[in-house]
């Protein structure tokens, strides 16, 4: 299942947020405005948008603004991918170069910089204070969440609690706030609003939850990085803390975190004690609970497509192999 069955309801709009994030970052500096580009025509599941386009179907009201906030929305997030690629020292996401690969980490750091402005200052002029707000929250967490995981790297005893903590920082809450966002464009009750927030909360929980299997599961073709990746940078996620419970196992790949320079071969073992100590479907088992918290706190007032278009969101972030 891609994105385009999932997001059908919201096809023609997403194919309206594509134009926008094209039309908003053309500047008279050619370089900013070919890096700006680089990253949107990259592409990706356009995740954040579409569940916040999704969430403002339920106001059955047509207006431009929508668009122009769900462009914010992918604005702000692309924005993140671009800083972490350079943070990360990445030379590919998504299969093709990063921008810091092709014209170096500070025209990438400034562009990323651009597109934060872009998008605060769409969100001024066709949003609302309260959606000010919620996005430089979402911001706000998303740099805590990454400040606590480069001070945790290579460090073994981290506890499941707090790598939920850190997750939903980086990720639960943007997603989170965008179906919070598309509630409130669609006037939506306090209590509902409450409840898409409560869903897309839980979704993004599972999302990077799957996210972080996939490091231990995928190929390069399938994710656009290599498999391990994680592990190489010191990342300790899920399937890392269940391994390292493991009472034979989790010793040796403690001493693998803890040498920090890996070679390959010490990748090749980290990735066959996370696979043996039964870590993946473990950490299946955890997004699949977040999933149906998900599911459940779904507002009863959806429309029945609308309804139908968020569940099978959830169900495409728990089988999602990409």
């Amino acid at each position: 299942m891609r994105n385009s069955s999932i997001f059908a309801m919201v096809t023609s709009d997403l194919a309206l947020v594509e134009a926008e994030l094209l039309s908003v970052i053309q500047t008279p500096v050619e370089m900013l405005t070919d890096i700006s580009a680089h990253l949107t025509k990259a592409g990706g599941k356009r995740l954040r948008p579409a569940l916040y386009l999704l969430c403002a179907k339920q106001g059955h009201i047509s207006d431009s603004n929508i668009i122009s906030v769900a462009a914010a929305i992918e604005l702000i997030h692309m924005a993140t991918l671009v800083h972490d690629d350079v943070i990360d020292s990445a030379a590919t996401r998504r299969g093709i170069a990063t921008a810091n690969a092709q014209w170096g980490n500070h025209a990438s750091v400034l562009s990323g910089d651009f597109l934060f402005a872009k998008a605060f200052s769409i969100v001024a002029s066709k949003g609302s204070n309260e959606i000010l707000r919620i996005l430089a929250d979402v911001i706000s967490s998303m740099c805590e969440g990454e400040i606590v995981q480069i001070k945790e790297s290579f460090n073994p005893d981290q506890q499941e609690a707090a790598y939920y903590d850190r997750i939903a920082k980086k990720t639960a809450d943007f997603i989170a706030g965008s179906a919070r966002i598309g509630a409130i464009m669609a006037g939506m009750s306090k209590q509902d609003i409450q409840a898409l927030h409560d869903y897309g909360y839980s979704l993004g929980m599972a999302f990077q939850i799957t996210d972080d299997i996939l490091d231990f599961t995928s190929s390069v073709e399938q994710l656009g990085k290599p498999a391990g990746n994680d592990l190489r940078q010191g990342i300790i996620t899920l399937p890392i803390i269940h391994a390292l419970r493991d009472p034979f196992a989790g010793r040796q790949l403690r001493e693998i975190i803890v040498r920090k320079r890996m070679d390959e071969a010490d990748i090749k073992q980290g990735l066959a004690i996370v696979h043996n100590a039964g870590s993946i479907e473990y950490s299946y088992k955890q997004a699949a609970r977040y999933l149906q918290q998900a599911r459940n706190v779904l507002p009863q007032s959806l429309d029945v497509a609308v309804r139908s278009a968020l569940l099978e969101v959830a169900d495409f972030v728990g089988k999602r192999n990409y």
